[in-house]
């Protein structure tokens, strides 16, 4: 079975560039040369690319790796390109969130997308404006509160987020609330939070397609570097244990769904995009395989067309 020919847009991580990959072939061309420091989500509306950057950490010598590098200063932003031309501008500038994580639009103007070390999820409009927080965890809840992965259910009024917890902790959580914060209530106290599932490995970036709920986990094997999926759960119901659908990761992050070709795609921090079939989809038969291997960590994935 041939691949059916789709774009992806990628973040690189170190140097941050928008990479625009091609799944037919693997063909990799640089949208943006310097798309800033540390970029992690995308997303496209209306013919334009917005990505967040969490910002320069401060970094410990002496610690090596993840571990070593500190982003709580408040230096992340949310950065656009016209993919039709022109240069990279900034939506919201340097310094306006503390370290922008996924990113995604409800498809009529809006973009919303996690704060992890500024533990919220908050939204604005493309034109800049209307800059929201619509949830905000304790800061005492440290590392348990840092949101990542957002997916927005616009025809239900819903959103989706992770709290992925400690590395390899296995103490990840998946959230659900309203897209608008109840009457009289703010986005530190609201009273229609739900928890849907917990205890996961180390959830990340999320997609919604029909009634099931994707993620990627980079958290410890056998159930954490991996791709996901369950069915949305009833309201007031908790969430069915997932299934895996891909394993083998390097640190699983960047995440978009193709339900007409029957394919997920997957970036890493190994560098790999891999395409991984869905079950009952038209490439179901196939195993998955990578799209392309480029050696450099990566973050943010998006579908282009």
């Amino acid at each position: 079975m041939g691949t059916v020919s789709k774009e992806l847009l990628v973040l690189q991580v170190w140097p941050g560039k928008v990479l625009r990959v091609s799944t037919a072939d693997g063909e990799v061309n640089t949208l943006v040369e310097d798309a800033g420091a540390a970029p992690d989500g995308i997303v496209v509306d209306a013919g334009v690319a917005y990505w967040t950057t969490m910002g320069a950490p401060v970094v410990d010598p002496d610690v090596p790796g993840e571990a070593g590098q500190d982003f709580s200063r408040r230096n992340g932003g949310i950065h656009a390109f016209d993919l039709g031309g022109g240069s990279p501008r900034d939506l919201l500038p340097e310094g306006a969130i503390t370290t922008g994580k996924q990113l995604t639009s409800d498809g009529a103007g809006t973009l919303y997308w996690g704060d992890r070390e500024g533990h919220r999820i908050s939204r604005v409009r493309t034109d800049g404006s209307g800059l929201t927080d619509l949830v905000a965890t304790p800061d005492a809840d440290g590392v348990l509160g840092e949101c990542v992965g957002v997916a927005v259910d616009r025809d239900r009024g819903h959103l989706y987020w992770t709290q992925k917890g400690p590395a390899k902790g296995g103490r990840g959580r998946i959230f659900r609330a309203g897209l608008e914060i109840p009457a009289g209530q703010s986005a530190a106290d609201r009273s229609d939070v739900e928890l849907l599932w917990s205890d996961l490995p180390e959830p990340i970036d999320l997609h919604l397609d029909g009634g099931w709920l994707y993620w990627t986990d980079r958290g410890a094997a056998p159930d954490g570097n991996t791709l996901n999926r369950a069915p949305l759960p009833a309201e007031g119901a908790h969430g069915r244990a997932p299934e895996i659908l891909a394993d083998g990761f390097a640190e699983a992050i960047g995440l978009a769904v193709d339900s007409a070709s029957g394919l997920a795609f997957v970036s890493d921090l190994g560098g790999h995009i891999r395409a991984v079939p869905l079950p009952d989809g038209p490439a179901a038969s196939r195993a998955p395989w990578d799209v392309v291997s480029l050696g450099r960590p990566l973050t943010g994935l998006c579908l282009l067309s």
